[in-house]
């Protein structure tokens, strides 16, 4: 099974997916944005494109890595990764169900207030790029291609994640951490989110 956990920059993919992983036993987290910047350091500048998300080849390679792991991994993959073009939700996770492999799909949603609260709370503002992408983000997934919407302005990650579980009908570990073994935990993603620790 792969759960795939959408969402505009700043809804708490990533914190969502680590959660996920840390009390689902045998998930693993594949991250797409890696091929996107394999790309982008092997290829001309002449033709490089703004948004990795239009080379057909970084749709092709998520493409056949999911499937791939989907028939090869016996555990569940957890996808962190913002589309919100539904032509290119088709060609990646419509064409993975077409195949036969199981795709729960989930967009976590906040108003553009709580995004651009969250994404200062990780050190970027309002004219940063992912800021820059809420707007556009937001309408997309707004598109009835990308249910099951989370309202998440007043879930905290631990909701998220126990709600993602109920709906994909997996048992989740109990969480035994102590609240600063949490602490950690969160700013240790959060850390991971920054481009130079990629």
């Amino acid at each position: 099974m792969i759960i795939w956990i959408n969402g505009a920059f700043g809804s708490g993919k990533t914190q969502a997916a680590h959660e996920l992983q840390r009390r689902l036993a045998g998930s693993f987290i594949y991250d797409p944005e890696k091929i996107g910047y394999f790309i982008r350091k092997n290829i001309p500048d002449e033709i490089r494109k703004s948004d990795f998300q239009q080379y057909t080849i970084w749709r092709e390679m998520n493409f056949s890595m999911l499937s791939y792991l989907a028939n090869e991994y016996e555990g569940v993959i957890i996808v962190p990764m913002t589309i919100v073009d539904p032509a290119i939700f088709t060609e990646i996770v419509t064409r993975l169900e077409n195949d036969g492999i199981t795709v729960k799909h989930f967009a976590l949603c906040a108003t553009k207030d709580t995004l651009l609260k969250r994404l200062k709370s990780r050190g970027e503002g309002k004219n940063s790029w992912p800021a820059r992408q809420i707007d556009r983000c937001i309408e997309g997934l707004s598109h009835e291609t990308f249910q099951h919407h989370i309202d998440t302005n007043e879930m905290r990650t631990s909701e998220v994640v126990s709600y993602i579980a109920t709906k994909a009908e997996i048992n989740l570990l109990a969480d035994t951490r102590s609240n600063v073994r949490k602490n950690y935990d969160r700013i240790k993603t959060q850390l991971l989110q920054l481009r130079f620790f990629n």
